[in-house]
């Protein structure tokens, strides 16, 4: 059994974290993720502080283990979700899209554990700094949003950088990745893709279907020309926005309204011409829905064994 400061921390059994995915990570699937020992998260995205208080009391009575919700900074209700969670006794948050800092003290005060997901050494510092629990270090392997660094190169170098524990994110979806990230430097691992495919996830059967059918070149960052990239299945939709993104005719409001609302037509609608499939580079691994549980052990019993097996490296 892997044990870490991370599973001491937040009160789990293994030490991995279910990935914020907006119209995808609701209380359904962060129950069952937690249920099976790991952290289960609801995704707040551009929700209102209404829906959050619902699928929040929704988890609770799926649930007695730790679960947190993941808000999105730069929703334009970011404020309010913040304070839902407070009063909703919610215990752990994660955060993306921005920076914590204006809600921090309230958190802190409430007892609540903080976790950000980064893109830099840099920035898992300066979360440090401000009173953040663990770090979340995202490479750009991830599936939706990213930065340019990769797993690989981020995690050693924030570990070195923070006394905090890292979580490593981008790039993980099954025991190997895990063995790797700990070999980095990190205590934890957060999986998104990898829990797309639960039998518990409500997202639509053409999402799930699209990754495990996936090969390891099917995915696409989109969204630089912008500033803010994104990595995504190929589909029409993304070839249609690359294409844009390289015509110097298009304009950059014609490029983000091609966006508006894709991410949610995939994951409710399972729309090919017009929804962004948002998924890793892992994706070309996954090849079946399991229960949430079955994951999770199964990921977990292949790190131990990669983890073991390294010695056979070791010539004394």
């Amino acid at each position: 059994m892997l044990h870490t400061r991370v599973t001491e921390i937040l009160g789990i059994k293994y030490p991995v974290i279910q990935g914020g995915m907006a119209w995808i990570a609701d209380a359904n699937l962060a129950s069952a993720v937690s249920n099976a020992g790991g952290l289960g998260l609801i995704a707040s995205m551009s929700a209102g502080p209404d829906w959050v208080r619902k699928e929040i009391r929704k988890a609770k009575e799926l649930t007695d283990k730790p679960f947190g919700v993941n808000i999105m900074l730069m929703s334009p209700h970011a404020a309010d979700v913040a304070q839902a969670v407070i009063e909703e006794d919610v215990k752990i948050v994660t955060t993306g899209a921005g920076s914590p800092s204006p809600y921090m003290k309230a958190w802190l005060k409430n007892g609540i554990k903080v976790m950000p997901v980064v893109a830099s050494a840099t920035l898992a510092r300066l979360m440090q700094n401000i009173g953040a629990t663990c770090v979340i270090c995202e490479g750009s392997e991830a599936g939706g949003h990213i930065g340019d660094l990769t797993t690989m190169a981020l995690v050693p170098q924030a570990s070195e950088q923070v006394s905090i524990p890292v979580i490593a994110a981008g790039g993980i979806g099954d025991g190997r990745g895990v063995a790797a990230a700990f070999m980095l430097g990190a205590e934890g691992v957060q999986m998104g893709t990898r829990f797309v495919v639960a039998k518990e996830c409500n997202v639509h059967q053409a999402y799930k279907d699209k990754i495990i059918n996936a090969k390891d070149t099917d995915t696409v960052a989109t969204g630089k020309r912008l500033g803010h990239p994104v990595r995504c299945l190929k589909s029409p939709f993304s070839r249609q926005y690359v294409q844009m993104e390289n015509d110097i005719n298009c304009t950059s409001e014609q490029i983000e309204k091609l966006g508006t609302g894709a991410l949610r037509l995939a994951a409710q609608e399972g729309n090919e011409e017009k929804g962004c499939f948002m998924a890793g580079k892992i994706s070309g691994l996954i090849k079946k829905e399991q229960t949430a549980q079955e994951i999770i052990e199964e990921v977990f019993f292949e790190a131990e064994q990669a983890l073991l097996q390294a010695q056979k490296w070791i010539k004394r």
